[in-house]
């Protein structure tokens, strides 16, 4: 199965039932890929999600995503601060390189510095590139 870590500000965008992105969410709820998720990432989750939806729906989020089978909990026990714009987003970033994730999915800008590292190589995405893999579904 392949490994993908998924950023909170695309997660926003591919849970709505409207948005274009939503077939990413619905091929994570089929099995077609595997989120890779740590601790941390998932307390951001929730707490973003609660800040910009509703306290409800973050909880009833997460706690899909923890009863999903598809799921892989990662707990690197490594910081690699490659991002120093916003040290936030290093969370995404270690635990893509500890899950040797097929994909990093971002909209953020600070990520970019990962395209112009040779090491670690991070197969960092956005949103209609990560939509065009075989891993959504097939348009």
């Amino acid at each position: 199965m392949n490994p993908v870590v998924i950023d909170t500000n695309c997660l926003l965008q591919i849970i709505a039932r409207k948005s274009p992105y939503r077939p990413i969410w619905d091929a994570f709820l089929s099995g077609r890929y595997e989120l890779c998720v740590s601790n941390e990432i998932l307390d951001e989750y929730q707490e973003i999600l609660g800040r910009q939806i509703t306290p409800t729906i973050a909880e009833n989020v997460v706690l899909l995503i923890l009863n999903q089978e598809n799921v892989q909990f990662v707990n690197p026990h490594f910081r690699l601060n490659l991002i120093t714009a916003d040290p936030d987003d290093n969370k995404f970033v270690d635990c893509a390189f500890a899950a040797s994730a097929d994909f990093l999915v971002s909209e953020d800008n600070h990520f970019n510095v990962l395209r112009k590292m040779a090491f670690p190589k991070l197969n960092l995405v956005t949103l209609d590139e990560f939509m065009k893999t075989g891993l959504v579904a097939n348009s």
